[in-house]
């Protein structure tokens, strides 16, 4: 069997790139290992829709993410996708955190994501009378989307352009052929081997890229590629319907290995708080959540949402980001590289794809599409 296009990974960053390049090529298979589309990283985060805000000037982060954000809105309505611009508050709950949000918004400037609008006490208290905090920004760019439905959508539109999309399948190795193009070999469940040739390969492997990348025989510690496993727990709010309107976030954490414990609404108005961030060093999929770390939870919301009690909170669900960085380093970008120069013409890897991934989705395919034409 021989395909133009492979794309390793059906997360909504791997679905997006299979809808955008099948517009091209009608010759694109879509593997996962995985029963499903969208099973790990993709359908455990908060599904929000990003604004750009907190990420480095000129950074793939905020590019995407800007662009991203009104691509994805634009998606939305036109393939009535349900969503919510409902926007967000970002509050200091403190006096010395003040300061700290004209930096964010400075970012926000430098990034060109929608202007910020400051928020006095009293003005915070009109629009969230449950909030309380001693200044805020208001982002109206901000919103909530049906992750899911985003998913099925990219592979309705996958499928139609004739690409093939196969589960249950692991990518054991991928070695260059002579002729330039490269044999993927695979493992199904049942122990079964196959392999196949290939043109292009996109490697969108979320949690396993850089395995991935390193079955190519890239040395991932050399280039940076390695991935660290940071899991992400959430716990539901049992408040009344229409507690808050808009998400709520702390001002961010030192590098961002994560936004703080923040409040969510889904289009439900159901409330989630999280996520939290732990480093697994081993990179074990362990997806439950511990009842123990509710305290820690409610002392963080507790700030901002003064009226919640403790009995409020329930465990609800926990997510594994694959980042670039492990404890003590400094912040890293996504690496998205069309890898001619390590003698692999033809392979694009996308590596560290965690937030704003969701919101990023559709540039980042955009801009997969163009390395492929270029």
């Amino acid at each position: 069997m021989n395909k133009t296009t492979t794309i390793i990974g059906a997360g909504v960053v791997g679905l997006a790139v299979a809808a955008e390049l099948s517009k091209i090529h009608n010759d694109i298979l879509l593997i996962d290992k995985n029963p499903s589309f969208g099973q790990e990283t993709s359908s455990r985060n908060s599904e929000v829709i990003h604004a750009g805000i907190y990420y480095a000037k000129d950074s793939k982060k905020a590019r995407f993410c800007v662009e991203g954000n009104r691509l994805l809105y634009q998606l939305c309505e036109e393939s009535r996708i349900p969503h919510r611009r409902c926007g967000k508050v970002i509050v200091a709950t403190d006096p010395d955190e003040e300061e700290i949000l004209e930096s964010i918004a400075e970012k926000a400037r430098d990034n060109g994501a929608v202007p910020l609008e400051r928020l006095s006490s009293q003005q915070i208290k009109a629009l969230e009378p449950n909030v309380k905090a001693f200044a805020a920004l208001l982002s109206p760019s901000t919103g909530i989307i049906d992750s899911h439905r985003l998913m099925r959508r990219y592979l309705s539109e996958a499928k139609k352009n004739g690409a093939q999309f196969v589960t249950q399948t692991m990518v054991s190795r991928i070695e260059k052929r002579d002729r330039g193009d490269y044999r993927i070999h695979v493992t199904y469940p049942d122990g079964d081997t196959d392999r196949f040739n290939s043109h292009w390969v996109i490697n969108c492997a979320g949690l396993e890229a850089d395995t991935i990348a390193a079955s190519m025989g890239i040395d991932i510690d050399a280039c940076g590629y390695r991935l660290h496993y940071w899991k992400g727990e959430y716990f539901s709010l049992d408040v009344p319907h229409g507690y808050i309107r808009r998400l709520v976030y702390p001002v961010p954490q030192v590098n961002h290995v994560g936004l703080g414990v923040h409040a969510t609404i889904d289009l439900s108005d159901r409330i989630k708080l999280g996520p939290n961030a732990i480093y697994l060093p081993d990179r074990t999929l362990e997806y439950g959540v511990d009842n123990s770390v509710r305290r820690s939870f409610f002392e963080a919301a507790v700030r901002y949402l003064p009226d919640i009690n403790i009995e409020q909170l329930n465990p609800e669900m926990a997510g594994i980001r694959p980042k670039l960085q492990k404890p003590g380093d400094s912040v890293r970008d996504f690496i998205i590289e069309e890898e001619s120069a390590k003698g692999l013409a033809g392979v694009v890897n996308l590596i560290g794809i965690e937030s704003p991934g969701l919101t990023a989705c559709l540039a980042i395919a955009k801009y997969v599409r163009a390395l492929v034409e270029g």
